[in-house]
């Protein structure tokens, strides 16, 4: 086999999670189906790109933080997650009636569905589960941006080492709450710009004041790299501070280039 797809469409959104529910269903579930039919008919290998919120939420999570049992439920959850973050999913804890979770239940149907054609069809694959991507160019639109390059992934570089393995891509040591990343991209944007930090206080906003009801989230995000490390030797490096420092830096720079460029149009037309 030496040809492969890559499938990284999706409705990836929050926001479109809770208002869009079925288009965010079919895009995630509905839509790959033929791509996943087509590799496995074609003997094509693909890798496909899934989400860390395929786990749901922990069974601590429903617990108050006075409850006796809560401090024991959080260590369990965590080792139990650690340990499911190898293989496919066991357990999904989300409501029905929280239209956010239509993202995470679609991912994990279709990785359901990839497993089974490589089981009983031989499709050979490789699911990947992002943990918070982020960094320069991630919004990149070959063409349109600029000149496209070779997408370069050890998983697929390595197909032996790579098929029918589903990786965790992450950093165990980034994960981080809301308010903790805007007080570091506070910080951050003042060191990349040059300006005083920002001296307004960091609000608090509810899930349901800023996407509306029926939003709900995962508690813990923390991924196992045991086989990824594993398979194809590779371990996450990157603290929050340096991705966020690396991709600020980009972002104002071709902002702040674009705004000038845009801005002298407007003079030299006027």
């Amino acid at each position: 086999m030496d040809l492969e797809t890559i499938n990284l469409a999706a409705i990836c959104t929050p926001a479109d999670y809770n208002t869009r529910p079925l288009d965010t269903i079919y895009s995630n579930f509905i839509d790959a189906l033929p791509v996943v039919r087509y590799c496995s008919e074609s003997s094509k290998r693909l890798i496909h790109f899934s989400i860390c919120e395929v786990y749901g939420k922990t069974v601590g999570s429903f617990l108050t933080n006075d409850h006796p049992l809560k401090n024991i439920c959080d260590l369990i959850d965590t080792r139990i997650l650690c340990t499911q973050r190898r293989c496919i999913p066991m357990h999904f804890f989300g409501s029905i009636c929280k239209q956010r979770w239509s993202y995470a239940c679609a991912k994990q149907l279709i990785e359901r569905l990839i497993y089974a054609e490589g089981a009983e069809n031989g499709l050979e694959f490789t699911i990947v589960r992002p943990f918070n991507w982020i960094g320069p160019r991630m919004d990149f639109i070959p063409g349109i941006d600029g000149p496209s390059e070779p997408l370069k992934m050890l998983m697929a570089e390595n197909p032996p080492r790579a098929n029918r393995h589903i990786f965790n891509v992450g950093n165990p040591n980034n994960e981080v709450t809301m308010k903790q990343l805007a007080e570091i991209m506070t910080q951050v944007y003042s060191k990349v710009s040059g300006e005083p930090p920002l001296e307004v206080p960091i609000v608090d906003v509810s899930s349901k004041e800023f996407y509306g009801e029926g939003y709900d989230d995962s508690d813990k995000q923390i991924p196992d790299m045991t086989i990824i490390n594993k398979q194809l030797g590779w371990n996450p490096k990157t603290s929050s501070w340096d991705l966020l420092d690396s991709t600020l830096t980009y972002q104002h720079k071709i902002y702040s280039e674009a705004m000038r460029r845009s801005m002298a149009k407007s003079v030299a037309s006027s």
